[in-house]
C-alpha cells in the first residue's frame, strides 16, 4: 500500500513539474516587472492572491478526497483545512520568508494569511470546502493553480525588498519560486488528499488533470473491458464441417 502511494507521489511530482516551471517563468517576468512598485502595491497583490489559492486550493483538495476517500465530516473537514490553508501557507509564505531571510533583504518578514487575514482567509477556505463536497466533479485548471500560487510567493518576496533591488534575487528567485510552487501544489491539489484515500486510482493520467481539472474514470473494470464469449463462428456454406461436429 505505502509503496503504491509513493510511487504516485512520485509520478505526480514528475507530471506536474513541466506546470511549474512555466509558472517560474511567467514569475521571472512578473518581477522584473515589478521590481521597482511600491511596497503597498505588492502588499495588495500578495493579499489578493493568497486568498484565492487558498479558496481553489480547498476546493480541489476537498473534491479528490470525497471521490476517493471518506465521506465523515470531520475527516472532509480537516483534509480539506490543512490541504489548503496548511500547504498554501507554506508554499506562499513560509518558502518566500527562507528566500527573504537567505537574502537578507530589509523588509523581510513571515505574513502567515490564516492570523494577519483571519476574518478573510479561513472563511474562504470553508467556501472552497463547501463547494468541494456539493460539487466534487468540480474542474479547476492545475496551471491556473499554479500561476496563483507562484505570483503570490513572488509578490511576498517583493514586499520584502528595499528601496535598491539585490540582483543576487534574480539569481535566488528561479529556485524559491519553483520549491515553492512545485512540491505545495502537488501535495495539496493530488498528493495530501489521495495519502488519507482508501483508493488510489490515477487521478492525472494522460493529461486529465492539469489541462481540465479532475475527472477519474469511475466505471467498474468489467465495463471498460468487455470480454467476449469464447464461441465458434457459424459455419460459412461449403466450408468443411467441425471434427467436434460430426455424430
Amino acid at each position: 500500500m505505502m509503496s503504491g502511494k509513493l510511487h504516485l507521489v512520485l509520478r505526480e511530482l514528475k507530471v506536474h513539474a513541466p506546470f511549474t516551471s512555466m509558472g517560474t517563468l511567467t514569475g521571472l517576468m512578473v518581477l522584473g516587472l515589478t521590481m521597482a512598485v511600491p511596497r503597498a502595491f505588492a502588499a495588495g497583490c500578495f493579499w489578493t492572491l493568497h486568498p484565492i489559492h487558498v479558496l481553489l486550493s480547498a476546493m480541489v483538495t476537498t473534491a479528490m478526497f470525497r471521490r476517493h476517500g471518506s465521506r465523515s465530516f470531520w475527516a472532509t473537514l480537516a483534509v480539506g483545512y490543512l490541504g489548503s490553508v496548511g500547504i498554501a501557507t507554506v508554499s506562499d509564505c513560509v518558502i518566500p520568508f527562507f528566500g527573504e531571510w537567505l537574502l537578507a533583504l530589509p523588509r523581510r518578514g513571515l505574513h502567515l494569511g490564516f492570523i494577519e487575514k483571519a476574518w478573510l482567509v479561513n472563511p474562504l477556505a470553508l467556501a472552497g470546502i463547501a463547494v468541494g463536497v456539493l460539487w466534487p466533479r468540480t474542474k479547476v485548471s492545475h496551471l491556473g493553480h499554479v500561476l496563483l500560487s507562484t505570483w503570490a510567493s513572488l509578490f511576498h518576496v517583493v514586499m520584502a525588498l528595499g528601496d535598491d533591488f539585490p540582483w543576487s534575487v534574480l539569481v535566488v528567485a528561479p529556485v524559491l519560486l519553483f520549491l515553492s510552487v512545485w512540491l505545495p501544489c502537488c501535495t495539496s491539489d493530488i498528493v495530501f488528499p489521495l495519502l488519507f484515500a482508501r483508493r488510489t486510482e490515477p487521478a492525472c493520467a494522460a493529461g486529465a488533470f492539469p489541462g481540465n481539472g479532475i475527472r477519474v474514470d469511475s466505471r467498474p473494470f468489467e465495463s471498460m473491458n468487455p470480454v467476449t464469449p469464447l464461441t465458434s463462428p457459424p459455419a460459412q456454406p461449403g466450408s468443411a464441417p467441425d471434427i467436434a461436429s460430426r455424430p
